[in-house]
């Protein structure tokens, strides 16, 4: 699919995160914006942005039937609410495994760096186990207005279903939005649903984030099987540790059970002026 609307002569869109500018640029839209800064993107959405990137990037080379079973995402700066470039690398070729990287650049600036590793598609439904158990259905359960706690649009842009009442450090929710990831292109189920993984660090907040700033540096996804559906399920626990570092752990569900687990590394330092 190749895309020749010029920079500043695409309208935004209404109902999506990102605008596609060509084949490897994208334009991010109000929806994207960032928790901690109005001028910036909140990370989730570029997550999503990243994988179904990386899915063009080898439905272009070749369609093998591996599956996506670890993303790494390491975030090395400031993320504008500007236009961005993703460059691609297969890295490590293979027909049984095979490791994808992904280059986020805005300004010419790398901002963030992902890994991706493939892995075969095998059946293994005979030997499959481990925990099971599945959420509250997220149709029973009362939204929880995230908009009360953080600013911003991608915050803004969510239906969030808790399981439980939040509580500081501890909650499970049910994620989706009625967005779509890149305006008028198809995007997989699984994009969808790792779009909004990042989210898992705003809804256990530990301290007020009036007070307190805990952003991650980094996002890992494991995955022991590919989700469906349209909601993100996550059962998180937020940590501080004494000296400045926090950890996010997540696992996450799927309306069948669990699919895999999230870790988020924080930097944890009192807000400027409080």
């Amino acid at each position: 699919m190749t895309f020749s609307t010029p920079l500043g002569e695409t309208p935004v869109d209404p109902d999506s995160y990102f605008e596609a500018i060509d084949d490897n640029r994208y334009k991010p839209t109000p929806h994207a914006g960032g928790a901690w800064h109005q001028d910036e993107q909140h990370f989730s959405p570029l997550g999503g942005l990243v994988v179904h990137a990386i899915e063009r990037h080898r439905a272009a080379a070749r369609d093998d039937g591996l599956v996506l079973a670890r993303l790494s995402y390491d975030i090395l700066g400031r993320l504008a609410l500007d236009e961005c470039e993703i460059e691609m690398e297969t890295v490590r070729p293979g027909r049984t495994i095979e490791l994808v990287e992904a280059v986020v650049r805005i300004a010419g600036r790398p901002v963030v760096r992902a890994r991706a590793w493939f892995l075969a598609r095998l059946d293994t439904s005979a030997v499959a186990g481990g925990q099971d158990e599945r959420l509250t259905a997220p149709e029973s359960l009362a939204p929880w207005p995230m908009s009360e706690l953080w600013p911003g649009g991608y915050i803004a842009s969510l239906d969030v279903r808790p399981v439980t009442p939040p509580r500081p450090g501890r909650t499970t929710a049910w994620i989706t939005t009625p967005l779509t990831l890149v305006a008028g292109v198809p995007v997989s189920q699984l994009a969808a649903y790792l779009t909004l993984v990042d989210t898992a660090n705003g809804i256990a907040v530990r301290q007020p984030p009036t007070e307190w700033m805990f952003p991650n540096v980094d996002l890992t996804v494991h995955l022991h099987r590919q989700p469906r559906g349209a909601w993100t399920g996550l059962d998180t626990t937020v940590t501080f540790g004494p000296s400045g570092q926090g950890l996010t752990s997540t696992v996450l569900y799927d309306v069948d059970g669990p699919v895999g687990q999230a870790q988020q590394m924080l930097t944890v330092r009192p807000m400027p002026g409080v």
